[in-house]
């Protein structure tokens, strides 16, 4: 069961970290999505320093599990967050969210279960 739990959150910390990595160097998706949304783009560092902080908190929990289950909980608050944005956007192309969203509600199940 450790190698699901490990994999898991490696797969998870990857995506956030690549995510954060986007936001904090201005790539032109994170940028774009952000005025689709009508989220203001000085929001985009503090927003990758999030996704940041979720992906090390998430590879900090396999030697301290609680900062992991912190971490995850945290990423799928803030994915719900994500998706509070593009509801009042009125955007329904969830493919994207739902990939992020589903990969941090994995990531706090085996969080939950496996340790």
């Amino acid at each position: 069961m450790f190698a699901v739990y490990l994999t898991v959150t490696l797969l998870a910390a990857a995506l956030y970290g690549m995510a954060a990595i986007a936001n904090l160097i201005g790539h032109d998706y994170p940028k774009s999505q952000a005025d689709m949304l009508g989220v203001p783009r000085s929001w985009m560092r503090l927003l990758g320093v999030l996704l940041a902080a979720g992906a090390l908190g998430l590879l900090a929990g396999i030697a301290v599990p609680i900062l992991g289950t912190l971490a995850a909980s945290g990423l799928v608050l803030y994915f719900l967050g994500a998706f509070a944005a593009h509801l009042r956007a009125n955007d329904h192309h969830f493919a994207p969210w739902s990939l992020f969203f589903c990969m941090a509600v994995a990531a706090l199940a085996v969080n939950l279960t496996c340790r």
